[in-house]
């Protein structure tokens, strides 16, 4: 059964709607609700709108500012340090990514590290912000929840740690890597939990070191980072840098929020904007990507493989397609913002005009 789909300015709309109603200033509102809407259309679905009921709750609890007054802390020409007072991570990262733009147009490079934040969604969406000015764009967070011990240990001191990194391309999409460091992201695990599958091998393994395949178990195992202790140790590097370097939550400092709603997480992230005109001519450089990614997409393929893909490039055929056609949203999604919907007495995103 295809699931039902939404006009990406509806959903944005009620997502802005349903956080205004609990008291969040308008425009911040406005900003998270564009942001998780863009995170469904390009099929980032699990940081989307399914994210919304599990976000009000922890507002409700107190475990995030309503109107937080972001501030930079540290500064100097090429970076700075942003406090976000324990606001929404969408917005801590907007501004954050704001500001690496304005620094890499000035020196070519801007760096911008945040404490106190809280989740912000899909790692790409603040990689991506670079690209609209023409720029690389790097994003490092520490996960909101310890999923993964250190490469021969048992106790769950690290999380899926994201990377996403966005370069500018000429006549072909733009290079779009955005990925974990783990085998697969929890929200996986808890995918296939609900659906009733198994997991494969490979994701996850119990204390003696068996593959766990049922996601019911995973409370028994942990994570499995990707290439082995080399995932292990990008782990540990993506925390030092969005977490430690921040002076951010990291180890066992790092709240899980889907646990504990109430605590403030101190959550770290950092972005990166670079100008590649500050290395040379920027249409060179757009050149020579276009060239690479066609030369990769043109090489050799293995026996039954259609296409060579380019990172990111699925994901930027689903935000035309989405944008098209609207964005498919799982029963059960509808569900829970009917819910939503309900509890706030505001309007469905079924109705909503």
């Amino acid at each position: 059964m295809q699931s039902p789909r939404v006009d990406f300015d509806r959903l944005r709309g009620f997502i802005a709607l349903a956080f205004a109603a609990v008291g969040m200033r308008e425009r911040d509102a406005e900003a998270i609700g564009r942001l998780m809407a863009e995170a469904d259309l390009q099929g980032s679905d699990g940081h989307g709108a399914i994210r919304l009921a599990p976000y009000l709750r922890r507002i409700r609890a107190g475990g995030v500012n309503l109107h937080p007054e972001i501030r930079v802390v540290r500064e100097r020409s090429a970076m700075a340090l942003l406090h976000g007072d324990n606001g929404m991570g969408h917005i801590v990262m907007k501004r954050a990514a704001e500001l690496a733009i304005a620094k890499a147009r000035d020196a070519g490079v801007g760096w911008v590290g945040a404490q106190w934040s809280n989740h912000a969604g899909p790692a790409s969406l603040y990689a991506r912000m670079a690209l609209d000015h023409g720029m690389i764009g790097l994003y490092f967070a520490v996960g909101n929840a310890n999923h993964l011990p250190p490469w021969g240990g048992l106790e769950m001191l690290l999380s899926t740690n994201p990377i996403a990194v966005a370069v500018p391309a000429g006549d072909e999409p733009p290079i779009v890597l955005d990925m974990a460091t783990t085998v697969a992201a929890y929200g996986k695990v808890k995918a296939k939990a609900a659906k009733g599958e198994p997991m494969p091998e490979g994701w996850m393994i119990d204390r003696e070191g068996k593959p766990l395949t049922d996601p019911k178990r995973a409370g028994e195992g942990f994570l499995l980072p990707i290439g082995g202790y080399k995932g292990y140790g990008l782990a540990l590097v993506v925390g030092l840098l969005a977490g430690t370097l921040n002076g951010a939550a990291m180890g066992s400092g790092v709240i899980d929020f889907n646990a504990d709603v109430a605590t403030p997480t101190n959550t770290g992230q950092a972005i990166m904007a670079i100008d590649p005109a500050a290395f040379g001519e920027m249409d060179e450089f757009r050149h020579g990507v276009d060239t690479l990614v066609r030369e990769l997409r043109a090489s050799e393929r293995m026996p039954g493989v259609d296409r060579i893909w380019m990172p990111g490039e699925q994901s930027h055929q689903r935000r035309i397609s989405y944008a098209r056609e609207g964005i498919p949203l799982a029963p059960a999604v509808w569900t829970a913002l009917d819910g939503v919907a309900a509890d706030l007495k505001i309007a469905s995103l079924e109705r909503l005009t």
